[in-house]
């Protein structure tokens, strides 16, 4: 729904108090729209109750309003599979699939989303934009970073068959979950058991 009241103008100081209004501005036109072409300047000016020159002093283009929107999603997965390494028991393996399975309902929980930050409704480009290969690789490291630890521990309490390569086998596993999720949220009805993805965890994390 568009906002149609003036707005308050923020007082000095509160410059990043806009900032954050245009990003929830721009999530609201994704949440509505369904994809980036929903996000333009004049749309998420006038979802904010602000004219759109307002937004320049905080995003130079619409690239970076959506880079910013994916930053604050794939913050939230971060807290989210903290917060499920956190409350696990502390041996590995409970550890590998409450992260993992976080990853699962996260995409679960909000499909439109977390194809926002993984592809297919956003299409990145460093060319013509303001963004940078440098903003692009840093999405979602910190989440990954936890991923490889919780996979590590798992190598460490030998449950898990060792490998000379943690990393790679750590993006296999992602890769592995994003195929899952990804299909979850485009297919009506998932084939196969209703413990694909423990089974799917357990094959690619190698587990003993």
């Amino acid at each position: 729904m568009t906002n149609t009241e003036p707005r308050r103008r923020n007082r000095r100081g509160e410059g990043g108090k806009l900032r954050d209004e245009i990003i929830a501005a721009a999530l609201a036109l994704l949440d509505e729209g369904g994809d980036e072409r929903a996000v333009t300047l004049r749309s998420v000016a006038r979802k904010a109750g602000i004219a759109a020159p307002s937004i320049y002093p905080h995003f130079a283009d619409q690239p970076s309003i959506m880079l910013a929107v994916v930053q604050g999603e794939m913050d939230k997965l971060t807290t989210v599979l903290r917060e499920a390494d956190d409350n696990a028991p502390r041996d590995a393996r409970a550890r590998l699939f409450a992260v993992c399975n976080g990853y699962l309902d996260f995409a679960n929980e909000h499909p439109q989303r977390y194809r926002i930050m993984f592809g297919g409704l956003w299409t990145p480009s460093v060319e013509d934009t303001s963004i940078t290969d440098a903003d692009l690789d840093s999405l979602g490291v910190e989440a990954f970073t936890l991923l490889v630890d919780v996979l590590g521990a798992c190598v460490e309490e030998g449950i898990a068959h060792a490998s000379d390569d943690l990393y790679g086998d750590a993006v296999a596993l992602w890769l592995g979950l994003h195929g899952l999720a990804h299909q979850r949220a485009v297919v009506r009805k998932m084939p196969g058991p209703a413990d694909v993805g423990d089974r799917l965890i357990k094959a690619l994390a190698h587990l003993k």
